[in-house]
């Protein structure tokens, strides 16, 4: 049977005296896309930057692909693939943060078109085409020569999402990517996201959308305190949350 496309164990990770993450095991299957819930503080970013190494853990083990990013050894050490294999690994996902994280030097194009050409060596000739086709599947072709400052918080998500694909990944990990946008512009870009869940992109949502997680989501993961509460299908975890925590966090949501 295939590996999942992530395998997380028992991760922990302190900041200082706080303890952010106290245990957290997930598996994320090919095709898959689960929604993180849970109030502020409770881990799910930490958690989504562990896993692609923009964090280190403290103990545990994380696989992406059946291939070992970061594993604890018999005494207890976090010990992580080399550098090259690392960075290979994490080349498999893409990241789209709260706040776009556009460089504001750069086109809307040339921006999508920087990592392909710096990181895997892409010639512009070859790169151009597929950006070209990966800003019309977000809508945004005509901001093609566009800097970010002229455009909206909607459509600086939509080419943070263009961007992220044109080094295709296998799986995108979306860190609250609605949260810093007006409530209009939130479901243009909730709509690229549910198009990438329709053609079957394996994905890891962090999101406050509660409309969005139980409409789109296969599995909904509420994490509450560094650690993972309750992890269900969707709809059953909407329709009857077994813990009381996910319980009070819906009434207070919905």
């Amino acid at each position: 049977m295939a590996s999942p496309m992530i395998e997380a164990r028992d991760l922990h990770k302190r900041f200082a005296a706080v303890e952010v993450l106290r245990g957290v095991s997930l598996d994320v299957e090919r095709g898959e896309v689960v929604a993180v819930i849970g109030p502020s503080g409770s881990g799910k970013s930490t958690f989504l930057r562990c896993l692609n190494h923009l964090e280190t853990i403290d103990r545990g083990r994380i696989d992406i692909e059946g291939e070992t990013l970061v594993a604890t050894d018999a005494d207890g050490v976090c010990r992580y693939s080399s550098d090259a294999t690392s960075r290979r690994i994490c080349r498999r996902m893409g990241m789209v943060f709260q706040h776009f994280n556009l460089f504001p030097h750069l086109t809307v194009l040339q921006n999508v078109i920087e990592a392909p050409i710096t990181v895997k060596g892409l010639r512009r000739d070859e790169i151009v085409p597929q950006a070209e086709d990966l800003l019309r599947k977000v809508g945004l072709l005509d901001k093609r020569e566009s800097y970010p400052s002229r455009l909206s918080g909607g459509q600086k998500q939509r080419v943070a999402i263009a961007r992220a694909l044109a080094m295709e990944p296998d799986i995108m990990l979306f860190d609250e990517p609605t949260s810093a946008l007006d409530p209009e512009l939130t479901g243009e870009v909730l709509r690229t996201i549910r198009e990438l869940a329709e053609e079957h992109m394996t994905m890891l949502v962090v999101t406050h959308e509660m409309a969005f997680a139980r409409e789109v989501a296969s599995r909904v993961v509420f994490m509450d305190g560094g650690e993972i509460v309750e992890a269900r299908p969707a709809r059953d975890l909407f329709a009857s949350p077994a813990h009381p925590r996910t319980r009070a966090f819906l009434d207070h949501m919905l």
